[in-house]
């Protein structure tokens, strides 16, 4: 398989989808209203994480354009629980991609403690060879989220997926810790924007 020839449209649709974020970012910015994007990171997922993840979820090579939902993956970083939700309304409203699913593990979290927003896209992305519709996969979550699931990726990849039970229980509890940063950081949303329009005005 010609890897390169495969993900290079991937790579494209990062790109595009980023510098598409990053705008509305800057649009906040001008009007001199709370962002609620805090930052913006994409990366195309490694021919190795592809393999395993094929190999584990049982999907056949020739099917993977279809079948693995997270080759091109963006995510969203922001200050609020709220913003996340204003983030999705506003990428619903959009019409240069298709949602074709969403997924809310925020309301309902996972077992091991992950909380994060995904929206599955079908992507249009202009190739030599005409349009091409890519599947691609936003994250949306907070700092504090954020935080949690970058150690937790850790963690799994150091133990290839089996964290020990004493190291699982601490995340859990983690986990719980940072949703309750959350929480209380929401409580004073209005004097940290307040703080922040006060700072970007000198």
């Amino acid at each position: 398989m010609n890897w390169k020839a495969l993900l290079a449209p991937y790579s494209q649709v990062v790109e595009e989808l980023k510098v598409k974020l990053k705008g509305m970012r800057s649009q906040f910015e001008y009007e001199s209203r709370h962002s609620p994007i805090e930052f913006i990171t994409g990366r195309v997922k490694p021919v190795t994480s592809i393999l395993d993840k094929a190999e584990t979820k049982h999907i056949p090579l020739e099917r993977i354009e279809q079948e693995m939902q997270d080759i091109a993956g963006v995510r969203v970083v922001c200050q609020f629980v709220d913003d996340i939700y204003n983030i999705v309304d506003m990428l619903r409203s959009r019409n240069d991609f298709a949602i074709i699913e969403e997924k809310d593990y925020i309301s309902e979290k996972k077992d091991s403690g992950y909380r994060s927003f995904h929206i599955i896209i079908e992507y249009p992305v202009e190739t030599i060879h005409g349009e091409k519709k890519l599947i691609a996969e936003i994250q949306i979550r907070t700092l504090a989220m954020n935080f949690w699931a970058t150690n937790e990726h850790s963690l799994n990849y150091k133990y290839k997926g089996s964290i020990p039970s004493d190291i699982k229980n601490r995340l859990k509890r983690a986990s719980e810790a940072a949703f309750k940063l959350d929480e209380e950081m929401s409580k004073i949303k209005n004097e940290v924007q307040e703080a922040q329009r006060i700072f970007h005005r000198k």
